[in-house]
């Protein structure tokens, strides 16, 4: 059965802060640490009013001291907006004092949009254009100990110099990302829940021109995906209400917090919402618990997955967390699967 694990970004709706929300993120971890999820993910995203993730390294020591079992990693890091060497000892110390328990995923993306992103980076030496590479390299350097004799880096050490970065993976919604993934010979994990691109295109050529590596002989690729499952179709139906709402309104430039599914049922949508929602819907799975696990195995033969990372935004936290229960249920995983 294919492994499951999460992609939380710890949503924030009107009647969750940002502060409750983070706290939902340690109980939603703790849940699926006990039903037996492979790994815990945590994504960077700055100034989005629905959204409370915006420093996945504190959550992920907060989330692997609570829990024992499950992987904890970014999905992801974006890379442009921190300094290789600031990521390389963080991710380090993460390591250290949990083993073997620790991802880290780079984005390419700052998470963000462009002024936001300007005050992310004002204090670090700003290029012009795309620098994802650049820093891509300069951290593999700072690991392998690469960079030349006469490098001023030559002699710069992210500490604890004793310990190994974990797994490096490459997150990625198109098919560059995939080559890059392939290229180097590392884990690849697509963005199926907002990417325009093919999904399929990008995990199949991923596979077929993955190159190995000395920390991955074969291609793994992770299929992140958006659901929501529930009891019966109607039921899945009033909780992803919250989440059309929410994509109408983004469409339009209003990034709010997630509103009840009573809000968003009275919601004087126009025509152009209803096609951008219904758009929407072919990325974003919802139903009952039989709908839901048959659409995501349709999804894991056709790109070849060889892990479905689920992301649930959901007004109620009770729901988002029977959405899981569920989904463990339908493929299942149990710990120590």
């Amino acid at each position: 059965m294919t492994p499951l694990s999460v992609l939380d970004l710890s949503p924030v709706t009107t009647a969750t802060p940002g502060s409750a929300a983070l706290r939902n993120s340690l109980d939603l971890a703790r849940l699926a640490d006990r039903l037996g999820y492979k790994r815990y993910w945590l994504a960077e995203h700055h100034n989005l009013a629905s959204i409370a993730s915006s420093a996945p390294e504190i959550m992920i020591g907060q989330i692997a001291a609570a829990t024992t079992r499950m992987r904890v990693g970014s999905g992801g890091v974006m890379l442009v907006n921190h300094a290789p060497l600031m990521v390389a000892e963080r991710f380090k110390v993460l390591e250290a004092l949990f083993p073997g328990r620790i991802d880290l995923g780079l984005g390419r993306a700052p998470g963000t949009d462009p002024v936001t992103s300007y005050a992310l980076r004002r204090r670090q030496d700003a290029r012009e254009g795309d620098d994802f590479l650049e820093r891509f390299q300069e951290l593999l350097l700072l690991e392998r100990g690469g960079f030349p004799q006469n490098h001023p880096f030559r002699a710069v050490h992210a500490v604890p110099a004793d310990v190994a970065l974990p797994p490096v993976w490459l997150l990625g919604s198109s098919g560059h990302s995939a080559e890059l993934a392939a290229a180097v010979g590392m884990g690849f994990a697509f963005a199926h829940h907002f990417a325009e691109h093919d999904a399929t295109e990008a995990m199949l050529s991923y596979r077929a021109h993955f190159k190995p590596s000395e920390t991955l002989p074969q291609p793994y690729a992770i299929l992140a995906v958006a659901a929501i499952a529930a009891d019966t179709d109607a039921k899945a139906e009033r909780i992803a209400a919250s989440s059309d709402l929410h994509f109408a309104r983004r469409a339009k430039g209003e990034f709010l917090p997630l509103e009840s599914p009573e809000v968003a049922a009275a919601y004087p949508y126009a025509d152009i919402d209803r096609e951008r929602i219904a758009r929407h819907r072919q990325r974003l799975i919802v139903g009952g618990i039989v709908s839901v696990k048959s659409r995501l195995t349709a999804l894991v033969e056709t790109t070849r997955a060889d892990e479905l990372m689920i992301t649930t935004m959901a007004y109620d936290h009770a729901a988002r967390l029977h959405s899981y229960e569920l989904l463990a249920e339908a493929f299942a995983i149990a710990p120590g699967s």
